[in-house]
């Protein structure tokens, strides 16, 4: 597979990630408790794949590989925190998968593109960024809200970052298949 397909196919995997994992942690959507948990691990491991994918077809965006494998670096913490400690230990879950969002919302502001000859395409591939960026960071702003159960919560906000992230995604989609 040539670097081209890696990322068009790597920008695709994290964009259903990103859908799925929004789907899940959104209350008016109808699934139970058991789906949300399963539509959160399928997404954020479409994620880690497709950030991984992504970062091998970097061709001379060091940066931007950079930002990738931090990106899947943050997707599988997110996992570690729901695969493992989710049922023994919820306090450490939770705090796992706020780690995990931050690794991912540094790896979008990592990987933005910033040069001299600035074309469109740049521009929207740097707003999917910033958007993914920004999405999970109120994820994580979230997570740390369910942490605190005695202060007036945002827990909503984390719904909010979860489709703010999955709309850059699609956005960073776009621009992958435009450059095409």
């Amino acid at each position: 597979m040539d670097n081209k397909s890696k990322k068009i196919l790597g920008s695709f995997l994290s964009m259903i990630g990103t859908i799925q994992s929004a789907l899940g942690s959104t209350p008016d959507f109808p699934l139970d408790e058991e789906q949300r948990y399963q539509f959160d691990i399928i997404g954020n491991t479409l994620q880690a794949v497709g950030s991984g994918l992504s970062a091998d077809g970097q061709e001379s965006d060091f940066m931007g590989a950079v930002g990738d494998q931090i990106q899947a670096t943050g997707n599988s913490t997110v996992l570690v925190g729901l695969l493992i400690y989710k049922k023994d230990n919820p306090d450490l879950a939770e705090r796992v998968v706020i780690s995990g969002n931050w690794l991912q919302a540094l790896g979008s502001f990592v990987g933005l593109e910033f040069n001299e000859n600035e074309n469109i395409s740049v521009l929207e591939s740097n707003i999917g960024g910033i958007l993914q960026g920004i999405g999970n960071s109120l994820q994580a702003i979230g997570g740390i809200e369910t942490l605190r159960p005695n202060v007036t919560s945002f827990k909503d906000v984390g719904t909010l970052g979860s489709w703010i992230q999955a709309i850059g995604s699609v956005i960073s989609f776009l621009v992958e298949v435009s450059d095409e």
